[in-house]
């Protein structure tokens, strides 16, 4: 039995992720503060990351899967680990520049990106700090993430607009490309790193296909069984107040995923899943007032 520890394990991508391992039989820990309900099946270590102390110790895991956000997220848990075999960190294509070349390959310029500002940064100096101490830790740069469990207002903003019969306001032609990766993606390719150790070690993640904003509204809505109409809003408002996404394209090349794990969840498929659970859990999602916006301004 192959025993994880995983940082946080209360909220979507960490949560999915003890989940999924507690599924396959794996021995999880996790390591958050236990101010959420915990996952049924995970064996708790109750501590704040930044003060874990001695908790780690005498401990000895197969592999630690991280969300940190910084490079003292990192550097501490190093600290207090005692032994482990693999680190796996969960990045974000945020430490790419949005005026970089695209589609951005895992070499490209690593720099602040305006829409993203110091998150991005974060994770490019969390990147840094943990690869001067473990070069042998691999690093996962994915686009947005999507699937049960996600607590940002994303598609379950467009399944409440669907279910509530709104027409869709759609920033100007609804052209703007967007790329996904399914949650269950990301476990099925932790999985392999843990398997087969690649010898490339920074990859980024992501379904190979973009899709524009458009047509993923379009198939929101024919998951809930409803056709979607749509009302165009034009440049001078801004997007953030009434959409769930920046007006910032990006591409990832994904070419080094694909030759380790090429089949891939279905953005119908994954947003099924999503609807499902959402349908159930509601309350978890960190719902914004678009809908207030729209109908007080648009």
């Amino acid at each position: 039995m192959k025993k994880v520890l995983i940082t946080g394990g209360t909220v979507f991508v960490s949560r999915y992720i003890a989940e999924y391992y507690v599924a396959k039989g794996y021995e999880v820990y996790v390591l958050n503060r236990n101010t959420r309900e915990q996952s049924k099946g995970v064996h708790l270590i109750q501590a704040d990351r930044h003060h874990i102390g001695a908790a780690l110790r005498s401990l000895h895991f197969d592999a630690v899967i991280d969300t940190a956000y910084t490079s003292k997220d990192v550097e501490l848990l190093l600290d207090a680990l005692d032994s482990y075999e693999e680190y796996i960190f969960i990045s974000s294509s945020a430490v790419y520049p949005e005026y970089g070349v695209q589609p951005f390959k895992e070499d490209s310029l690593l720099a602040v990106n305006k829409y993203w500002g110091k998150y991005g940064t974060d994770k490019i100096e969390a990147e840094e700090a943990l690869l001067k101490r473990n070069l042998s830790a691999y690093i996962l740069r994915p686009p947005y993430l999507y699937g049960p469990m996600n607590n940002v207002y994303r598609e379950a903003f467009v399944f409440d607009c669907a279910l509530a019969d709104r027409p869709f306001y759609l920033p100007k032609d609804g052209q703007m490309k967007l790329q996904f990766f399914h949650i269950h993606d990301l476990c099925k390719l932790i999985d392999i790193l843990l398997e087969n150790k690649p010898t490339e070690h920074i990859f980024n993640v992501g379904n190979k296909e973009t899709i524009s904003i458009r047509d993923w509204v379009t198939l929101c809505y024919d998951v809930v069984g409803k056709q979607a109409e749509f009302v165009n809003v034009s440049d001078d408002t801004e997007q953030r107040n009434y959409f769930s996404f920046y007006n910032y394209e990006y591409y990832l090349d994904v070419t080094k995923q694909y030759e380790l794990l090429e089949n891939v969840t279905t953005l119908y498929t994954g947003l099924k899943e999503s609807l499902a659970w959402y349908i159930n859990h509601s309350d978890q999602v960190n719902k914004k007032p678009f809908l207030e916006y729209i109908d007080s301004h648009l």
